[in-house]
């Protein structure tokens, strides 16, 4: 009598990694939650700069458009941090992460991952970059769905608990 072989998962949908079946950890983000997340994230402070900008253009002050620029570059930076490293950090999620379901945490404990790490992944991410944007494209083979600041960070983006 043969033991039946579970269907494999289409790659689409949440995949459990072999550490994941081991430890009964959450399954991994899908390659569409995190772009998804990404955009949310990044879209929120690059809508407010340019609605604003545009804006302090209209007024052709030049002193205006300085002073709107400046403090609506440093209202983003803000966001950002609070978003990606205080908000993410303690929870595991940020406002994009949140929408889509999924949350940040730690390879070795599944936890959230703290400011100084989450704020530090970002960093990270200039190296998802440098080879033509590969890292960006990792998580669609890499057996963890990781991004190389991932792998340097030692983190995984997985399926939230509802």
């Amino acid at each position: 009598m043969s033991v039946p072989h579970p269907e494999p998962r289409p790659s689409s949908g949440p995949m459990l990694s072999r550490r994941a079946v081991q430890t009964g950890a959450p399954a991994l983000a899908t390659y569409g939650q995190r772009v998804g997340a990404f955009l949310i994230d990044v879209g929120i402070p690059t809508g407010l700069l340019i609605t604003v900008l545009i804006a302090a253009l209209l007024t052709r002050d030049l002193r205006m458009i300085t002073v709107v620029y400046v403090l609506a570059a440093v209202v983003s930076i803000v966001f950002l941090l609070w978003n990606s490293g205080y908000r993410q950090g303690a929870s595991g999620q940020s406002i994009g992460k949140m929408a889509l379901g999924v949350r940040l945490v730690a390879t070795d404990t599944g936890l959230p991952v703290g400011f100084r790490r989450a704020v530090g992944r970002q960093f990270a991410h200039l190296l998802d970059g440098l080879p033509l944007g590969l890292g960006y494209l990792w998580p669609l083979w890499d057996e963890e769905r990781q991004t190389f600041a991932d792998k340097v960070c030692s983190t995984l983006v997985v399926q939230a608990d509802f």
